[in-house]
Formats: structure tokens, C-alpha cells, sequence
């Protein structure tokens, strides 16, 4: 029985935390995850709960971090909450950092260039071309 597809702003998945995947994972739209992946991620916003893992590369247009990752992370907007733990290289286009989260590895910001031309980008608040941080208190 064919399912009718819904809006793909409207529409999530979740890893729960009872839940392990060995391989990479795509995703169209919002993907929560609470449970352990080792593989890579690539979806338009990524939600990570504080006692999830990741080992591997994030490729994401959003992304809330507050469990453990280990790899590189490319988002257009990046959240790091104060429970997260980084361990890998960031590249961002804006960036807000929860006082108590711990990063190891480089912050780049991303040049345009470095973008991705298959989406046209949203719009980005104040964005007059330098790099925008923010951290949260």
C-alpha cells in the first residue's frame, strides 16, 4: 500500500538510541539521531542528542550537536551545545558555541567557492561576507 508523501519541510527521521548503524547515512530532510552511527552523514539538517556518537564526516545545511562526534563537519549553520563533544575539523558558514563544549580540531569558515552549487543557499542573517561566531552563554 503506497503511503501519500508529505512536505519535506515536515517531515523527520529518527535514530533512537537503542539503535546502531555500521555505513553511511542520507537523508532529505531532518534527521535526529540519539543513537550510534560509524559511517558518514549527509542530510539537510541534523539534529544529535547528548548521548549519541558519530564517527564520521557530517555534511549537513544545519546541524545541532550535543553528543560525541569524531570527524570532520561541514554545515552552513552550526550549533555545538555545551554537552558536545568534537574530536575533527569544522567548516562552517555561521557558528554558535554553548560555553562548556569541547572541540579538537581547526574551525574554517567556508569561502564561497567551497559551497555547494547544487542548492541555492538560504539566506544567512547579516551576511556581509565575514565569518559569523557566536558563542552562547
Amino acid at each position: 500500500m503506497a503511503r501519500p508523501s508529505a512536505p519535506s519541510s515536515s517531515t523527520f527521521s529518527v535514530i533512537g538510541a537503542d539503535v546502531a548503524i555500521k555505513g553511511d547515512v542520507s537523508a532529505s530532510s531532518e534527521l535526529h539521531v540519539d543513537g550510534r552511527i560509524e559511517g558518514d552523514i549527509a542530510c539537510e539538517s541534523l539534529v544529535q542528542g547528548e548521548s549519541s556518537v558519530i564517527e564520521g564526516a557530517i555534511s549537513a545545511e544545519t546541524a545541532r550537536l550535543a553528543g560525541k562526534v569524531s570527524g570532520s563537519i561541514t554545515a552552513r549553520q552550526l550549533v555545538v551545545l555545551k554537552s558536545a563533544r568534537v574530536e575533527g575539523d569544522v567548516h562552517y558558514d555561521a557558528l554558535t558555541i554553548e560555553q562548556g563544549a569541547q572541540v579538537e580540531g581547526r574551525f574554517a569558515h567556508r569561502m564561497p567557492s567551497q559551497r555547494s552549487t547544487d542548492k541555492p543557499a538560504a539566506p544567512v542573517a547579516s551576511d556581509d561576507g565575514e565569518p559569523k561566531l557566536t558563542l552562547a552563554t
